[in-house]
C-alpha cells in the first residue's frame, strides 16, 4: 500500500538532545551538579546546532519529506524578558533549510527542557508559567510563524503525570521492602536485587536539595519531567490552551496541537480496572482540552500490560530494547485505533522508534510499525504523518549517549555522520509512494 499524497514521512529530534551547549536551561544546570542523576553531561551533544544543514541533506537524500524539531526556549529567552533575535534567526535558517531540501518543518515549541529562570520561579507548578510560556510563543509566532504549517505546543504534555505514577509505584515497592526487612530483622538493603545503600540515598536526597537551592534557588526544582501534581497537570493544559490561542491569533493558517506519550495498554483477566485507570490518566482526561486542536501528536514505543495488581513487567523471554522496553512495534497500530475512537481530529505519529545497536531490528520495527499505520489509513483513520525517533543517535537525557535510537550514527569525537541502512529503509516508504 502506498501512502496518500501529502503524507509526511520524517524523523524527530529535541533541541537539547542534539544541539549542544544549551547552557541556559534546567537540564544543563542539572547535568553540571555534583549530585546529579545524569550519567554524563550533554556538552556539544551531536552539534546539530551547527551541522543541521548536513543532517537535513542526509534526510532529504534518503527520501524523507518532513522533519520535526524543537526550538529551545532557553536560547530564545535566556533571561526572563530578554529575547535573543539572533537565536530566532537561527531557527528561521533551519526552517528555510528544510524547505530548500523538500522537507516540511514541524516545530515543537517546548520539548522537556526549560529556561533555568523559569524553574527558579517555581517551574511547571507555578501559576505564572502559562503566561510566561505564552509570551515566548507569541515572540516565536510573530517572527517565524509565517514560515510554518504545523506547530506542536508542548511535547508529551502528560510526561509529568507518568513520572509521578512511576515514582509512586517505586515508593510503594521500597516501603514494602522496608516493612519486610523490619519484620524479619534483616538489613533494609538486602531485599532489593540491586546494589542500593538506603542510608546513602537518604543522605543524597538532602545533598541534592541543598545543591538545588544553590543552583536554582529552590530545594525541589519543578522541571517539566518532574513528578507532577494534579494542579501542575492543569497548568500545563492552561499553557497549551493559551499558546493555541496566540498561534491562531497571529498565524491562523497554522495547524496546532500537542503530543502525548501513549502506551498500548492491554488488560489481562482481572486487570481491566487498572488498565482503564491508566488510560484515563494517560489520555482521556485530556480530551476536553485537546478536542479543539487541529491534530494530536501520538508518541508510542511499546505496550503496557495490567493484571489485578497493576502494571506488569515484560513477558518472560521477551526481546527488550536498550531502554528495557519490550520490542513490540504492533503497539503503534493499537494506540492509533484507541485514540481515534475518542479524538476526532487529525493524527500525527510524532514519535515512534527503538533503541538498539542492531539496525536490522530497527528496520524490522519500522516495517511493522508502518504496516500498522497503513492498516489504519485503509480503515479511514486520518493519520497525516509518521516521524521516527530519532534522526540521529543523541543525548538520551539522564541516560546520556548510550541509547542508540538514531537512523544516523555519529562519531562524537569528530562529529562525523554515518547513515544507517534504516534511514534509507524509512525513506523508501516515502519514495515508493511518489
Amino acid at each position: 500500500m502506498r501512502f496518500p499524497n501529502g503524507f509526511m514521512v520524517g524523523t524527530a529530534t529535541a533541541a537539547h538532545q542534539v544541539e549542544g551547549n544549551n547552557v541556559y536551561n534546567d537540564c544543563w544546570a542539572q547535568e553540571q551538579m555534583t549530585h546529579t542523576s545524569y550519567v554524563e553531561p550533554s556538552l556539544d551533544a551531536v552539534d546539530h546546532y551547527h551541522r543541521y544543514p548536513e543532517d537535513i541533506r542526509l534526510m532529504a537524500q534518503a527520501g524523507l519529506n518532513a522533519y520535526r524539531f524543537s526550538i529551545e526556549w532557553a536560547r530564545i529567552e535566556p533571561e526572563e524578558g530578554r529575547f535573543d533575535e539572533a537565536e530566532a534567526e537561527h531557527y528561521r535558517d533551519m526552517i528555510r533549510c528544510c524547505k530548500e531540501n523538500g522537507l516540511e518543518p514541524v516545530v515543537t515549541l517546548h520539548h522537556f527542557s526549560s529556561p533555568k529562570w523559569l524553574i527558579s520561579k517555581g517551574g511547571w507548578e507555578a501559576e505564572t508559567t502559562p503566561a510566561d510560556f505564552t509570551k515566548y510563543v507569541r515572540y516565536i509566532m510573530e517572527r517565524l510563524g509565517s514560515e510554518l504549517h504545523f506547530v506542536c505546543t508542548i511535547n508529551e504534555a502528560n510526561m509529568g503525570v507518568q513520572v509521578a505514577a512511576i515514582a509512586k509505584r517505586y515508593r510503594q515497592q521500597m516501603m514494602a521492602q522496608l516493612a519486610k526487612a523490619q519484620a524479619s530483622g534483616t538489613d533494609v538493603d538486602s531485599g532489593v536485587q540491586m546494589g542500593l545503600n538506603m542510608q546513602k540515598m537518604i543522605e543524597n536526597q538532602k545533598a541534592i536539595a541543598q545543591e538545588s537551592m544553590e543552583v536554582f534557588g529552590v530545594s525541589q526544582p519543578q522541571c517539566f519531567t518532574s513528578p507532577r501534581t494534579p494542579r501542575g497537570d492543569q497548568l500545563v493544559m492552561e499553557a497549551h490552551k493559551a499558546a493555541r490561542a496566540v498561534i491562531r491569533e497571529v498565524c491562523p493558517h497554522i495547524k496546532v496541537g500537542l503530543t502525548l506519550s501513549l502506551h498500548d495498554i492491554q488488560a489481562l483477566p482481572g486487570g481491566e480496572a487498572n488498565a482503564r485507570k491508566d488510560w484515563e490518566d494517560e489520555f482521556t482526561h485530556y480530551l476536553p482540552t485537546i478536542e479543539g486542536d487541529d491534530f494530536l501528536g501520538v508518541q508510542n514505543y511499546t505496550r503496557s500490560r495490567y493484571d489485578e495488581n497493576g502494571s506488569m513487567p515484560a513477558p518472560d523471554g521477551a526481546e527488550l530494547t536498550q531502554m528495557n522496553y519490550e520490542f513490540y512495534p504492533q503497539a503503534l497500530e493499537h494506540v492509533i485505533r484507541c485514540v481515534a475512537k475518542e479524538f476526532k481530529g487529525d493524527l500525527l505519529i510524532t514519535e515512534n522508534g527503538i533503541a538498539t545497536a542492531d539496525d536490522t531490528r530497527r528496520v524490522a520495527f519500522i516495517d511493522t510499525a508502518l504496516r500498522g499505520v497503513q492498516n489504519c489509513l485503509a480503515d479511514g483513520i486520518p493519520v497525516k504523518g509518521y516521524f521516527y525517533w530519532s534522526m540521529i543517535d543523541n543525548f538520551e537525557w539522564q541516560k546520556g549517549f548510550s541509547m542508540q535510537f538514531g537512523l544516523i550514527a555519529v562519531d562524537r569525537k569528530t562529529q562525523t555522520r554515518y547513515p544507517k541502512p534504516s534511514l534509507h529503509f524509512l525513506g523508501a516508504y516515502k519514495r515508493n509512494s511518489d
